[in-house]
């Protein structure tokens, strides 16, 4: 009897001894599946490369955010951006440039991009103002705009088609300012190269361009801050990579986008 009370007491044992057993099996089996799902969650990672086609203005700032977005994403290859007045980008863009993005210095060169059907949706990003600038030190005693009319002064402004010339008319109608211009430059960053050379004694430019050099002095323009440049962004529907073009506006128009945009000078829109 001890014999046969003692055999069945180890069968007990031994089955509860392989419950538990399989229990924390059981439960060590489902950590990595926690894992697993985690990483699918985060979503895929941005590989290939990424085209920005971006207003000249923009350059120092997009520079830092190409660069920021860049190393976020690791596996995605992000092009020298390719940097011009609008008005040049949006041609190129509509004549078949394989570009995955867009920012444009105004409104009205992104809208011949999405007539085009290139384009759909594009948001408000920066905001951008014109200042008067002059050579260090002012060689031209230029005070105002109403200097601009005087023929004894080199000026040079950017063509009428480009954002900043037609920010540039604008400005000078309200004022009632003919302007005598020497040469209209296809982008701003024409404009401040040869005023900061000494090549010419003023010209307009937008404040973050003024701002990125110490060749210039700025002058006092009343009327300025009524003359307000708006800047878009956009995916272009003919993006060879369109998730990393949505995930690029979407730096752009997010948190860090903001914090480098205002380093740089930019308003909100």
């Amino acid at each position: 009897m001890r014999r046969s009370t003692f055999s069945r007491t180890a069968v007990v044992l031994a089955a509860l001894a392989l419950g538990l057993t399989g229990c924390a099996t059981a439960a060590g089996d489902q950590a990595p599946t926690a894992t697993t799902t985690s990483t699918t969650d985060a979503g895929p990672e941005l590989t290939g490369e990424l085209t920005v086609y971006a207003a000249a203005s923009l350059k120092g700032a997009f520079d830092e955010l190409a660069a920021g977005f860049e190393a976020q994403h690791p596996s995605l290859d992000v092009q020298p951006i390719t940097y011009d007045g609008s008005s040049t980008l949006a041609t190129q863009i509509i004549e078949g440039a394989p570009a995955d993005v867009f920012a444009s210095a105004d409104e009205k060169n992104m809208q011949k991009v999405v007539d085009a059907g290139l384009a759909s949706g594009p948001e408000l990003f920066a905001s951008n103002t014109l200042v008067l600038v002059v050579p260090a030190g002012d060689p031209g005693d230029v005070t105002g705009l109403e200097d601009l009319a005087n023929p004894d002064l080199t000026v040079v402004l950017c063509a009428a088609e480009v954002p900043c010339g037609a920010a540039s008319t604008t400005l000078l109608s309200n004022a009632g300012v003919t302007a005598s211009v020497d040469s209209y430059e296809q982008n701003v960053t024409a404009v401040l190269t040869k005023v900061a050379a000494g090549e010419a004694d003023a010209g307009l430019v937008y404040a973050t361009d003024a701002a990125t050099t110490d060749e210039v002095d700025t002058v006092d323009v009343d009327g300025a801050d009524a003359v307000v440049n708006l800047y878009p962004i956009v995916a272009l529907t003919g993006s060879e990579n369109a998730h990393a073009a949505d995930a690029f506006a979407a730096f752009v128009l997010g948190e860090e986008g903001r914090k480098v945009l205002a380093s740089f000078g930019f308003g909100m829109p």
